[in-house]
């Protein structure tokens, strides 16, 4: 019932999982570095940009000259920390 050696197959389809769980790997660790290095570019980035106060949702639809009292996506994208 024992043996001391085993005879395995790998056929095509395993290898093609392999390196699709090698391709997710380098996709998801790409990623990972993709967001933190964008942290870290923002930290930097907010220290040179301090000096300007952050504008709340009255003084944002004041600039749209009273058209309309929606803030937009272009208003939180010029300042998402807050």
């Amino acid at each position: 019932m024992i043996t001391s050696t085993a005879a395995m197959y790998i056929d095509p389809a395993t290898t093609s999982y392999i390196i699709q769980i090698g391709a997710a790997v380098v996709i998801a660790l790409g990623t990972c570095l993709g967001i933190f290095w964008s942290k870290i570019k923002r930290v930097f980035k907010k220290n040179k940009d301090e000096e300007a106060p952050a504008l709340d949702a009255s003084e944002i639809n004041a600039l749209h000259d009273g058209k309309k009292d929606v803030i937009t996506a272009d208003d939180l994208l010029d300042d998402d920390d807050n």
